[in-house]
């Protein structure tokens, strides 16, 4: 097998939080909207657009599907606490998401998406203001056909204005 292509520095920030944003208060009309969305041409289950059928629910009010993204069309606050820039996305970059953390990165050349897991929490409704933080996951390796490949691992986590936990998804990317 290769020497690593984890350096110090990346091990270093595992767990380092690259960003911070707090939604707006998620109104019915959110969402109503989002659901209509996501059922068309269907209709949207009334769970999710009629008040007075939520609250007959398990829930006892108006949530929003798990899918629902309550950072979709605004974000009443958005801190970046990247100390080397932004990531640079519109590039094949393989490198950006350590750049953007101001650390060297591996220097492999090619990259592809390697999926995403979400766990769900407590559902979101009307009221519920989010809070959604990104940091860096876990960094591992295993060989493969064309080398040493690396698995880097990005977490989103939302938690509602009680601390509880919304949704958290683990983006993997695979570069080589």
């Amino acid at each position: 097998m290769a020497d690593s292509n984890i350096s110090e520095a990346m091990k270093a920030a595992v767990g380092t939080e690259t960003s911070r944003s707090t939604s707006y208060p998620i109104s019915e009309s959110d969402i109503r909207k989002w659901a209509m969305a996501v059922y068309w041409p269907d209709k949207a289950p009334a769970v999710f657009t009629d008040p007075a059928a939520a609250a007959k629910t398990v829930h006892g009010r108006l949530v929003a599907p798990e899918e629902f993204n309550p950072f979709a069309w605004a974000a009443a606050k958005n801190e970046l606490l990247l100390t080397g820039g932004l990531p640079s996305r519109m590039v094949n970059d393989p490198d950006s998401s350590e750049r953007a953390l101001g650390i060297e990165g591996p220097g492999l050349k090619f990259m592809l998406n390697g999926g995403m897991i979400c766990e769900y929490g407590v559902r979101m409704g009307v009221g519920d203001v989010i809070t959604g933080t990104n940091s860096v996951g876990e960094y591992s390796e295993r060989e493969g056909r064309l080398g040493l490949m690396l698995f880097s691992r990005g977490v989103s986590t939302w938690v509602n204005q009680n601390g509880e936990l919304v949704r958290r998804t683990t983006n993997t990317l695979i570069r080589y």
